[in-house]
């Protein structure tokens, strides 16, 4: 009977155990959150709150100032703004190569096993931002997830939004610079029943936002943010789906042909008539992240990296960035999907050393479809070009494309 030790926890196991035993570590969110609190802990000294200039008062760095003059007028206040806005201290310095190329790095490295395949797509540049201790930490991870799709957007479609987001600044501002350009949004009348809410007012508030506030701030730039619902009243149930009315991208999956040969990797398939909660979720993604891609099967570990918008992923309690999929064909025949997750609760400094060590990276960003145990889940996505005129009031009105169970 031999023994190893675990590379995560070290714990010694019996060998025949000790990939069960590893795997448990990146599938169980309550372990990686305990992982998470003891970085925190063994880390705090990398990260200091920065003294440096800002739209809030220095000694309290949510306490709301009054040195932001508030004119009646968007336009002023948008020019104010620009003027006054600060680039999020998060991401002051570059990494080198950034976070979504040590991911890809590592999962086309990932050992595969006999007789199964994966393919794996991710958006392209994402930057991770993480909530701080003493600013933002409990409240802040809409914010900090606004600001992982800024950062997307801003390099990779620069020539159409780097002109229009954020006064043409061509950074990511911090979270009271983007509660500012919210508080303009409304102004302009962009989701005035949910600003309501607020009573209009979010600036210098610890305040939970959603992907409601995510899809208002960037329409207000022009650009198409568009949300899906997916509400389970028994998430592990096999029901039928009530036909929702769509727009987007969901159209062409929803109707797409099932034009998948046999053999296929591709799991892009037509809507199912049966299916449960979990499973539509995830087929969604995968239609999101796969479409216009040619998917077919060359070698083991396959990672597609294409130009899709990561995703805002809201779900009671918290919000992540989903920055891919993966999708793995068993020996058995059946197929695994797991999203690839940005969390703001997790260290930057931590995962960025998890990836480019290529050790214990998985129990940060990979989260298996079983483990959506909530009942309500939202997504926040951004398609492409910028909307004027009778589409940018149209923008103005929120809805969502829904799916019951």
């Amino acid at each position: 009977m031999s023994w190893s030790s675990c590379p995560f926890c070290q714990q010694q196991v019996l060998s025949v155990e000790l990939e069960r035993h590893a795997n448990n570590h990146f599938e169980d969110e309550d372990l990686a959150k305990q992982c998470q609190d003891e970085e925190y802990i063994a880390l705090e000294h990398i990260w200091v709150r920065p003294q440096k200039p800002s739209l809030l008062c220095v000694d309290n760095p949510m306490q709301p100032a009054s040195d932001f003059p508030r004119s009646g007028s968007p336009d002023e206040n948008i020019r104010r703004l620009v003027s006054l806005q600060v680039r999020d201290a998060n991401r002051k310095c570059e990494v080198n190569p950034d976070l979504m190329t040590l991911l890809k790095s590592c999962l086309e490295s990932e050992p595969g096993k006999s007789n199964s395949t994966s393919i794996t797509i991710l958006s392209g540049y994402v930057d991770h931002f993480q909530s701080l201790k003493f600013e933002d930490v409990g409240w802040g991870c809409g914010w900090r997830n606004i600001q992982m799709l800024a950062s997307h957007l801003l390099v990779q479609r620069r020539e159409e939004a780097r002109e229009v987001l954020f006064g043409g600044a061509g950074f990511v501002p911090d979270i009271p610079s983007l509660q500012r350009w919210l508080e303009i949004a409304w102004e302009k009348g962009f989701d005035a029943a949910g600003s309501n809410d607020f009573d209009r007012k979010i600036y210098g508030k610890r305040t939970w936002i959603g992907s409601t506030e995510c899809a208002a701030l960037f329409r207000s730039f022009g650009l198409r943010a568009r949300i899906v619902d997916f509400c389970f009243s028994t998430p592990s149930d096999v029901v039928k789906v009530k036909p929702p009315k769509v727009i987007g991208p969901i159209d062409r999956y929803l109707n797409r042909p099932d034009t998948c040969e046999p053999g296929s990797s591709s799991n892009a398939k037509s809507f199912p008539e049966l299916v449960g909660g979990q499973p539509l979720l995830a087929n969604w993604v995968w239609s999101y992240f796969s479409d216009n891609t040619s998917l077919t099967k060359s070698g083991c570990n396959r990672v597609i990296v294409t130009k899709k918008a990561p995703l805002y992923f809201q779900h009671d309690g918290h919000s992540r960035t989903i920055v891919g999929i993966q999708l793995k064909s068993l020996p058995n025949g059946t197929q695994q999907f797991t999203f690839l997750i940005f969390d703001p609760g997790h260290n930057t400094k931590v995962l960025e050393s998890c990836l480019s060590k290529k050790a214990g990276w998985q129990r940060f960003i990979k989260r298996g479809v079983h483990t959506l145990k909530k009942t309500e889940y939202q997504l926040c996505y951004v398609d492409p070009g910028i909307a004027t005129g009778a589409e940018m009031e149209k923008l103005k009105s929120l809805d969502s494309a829904r799916f019951e169970f």
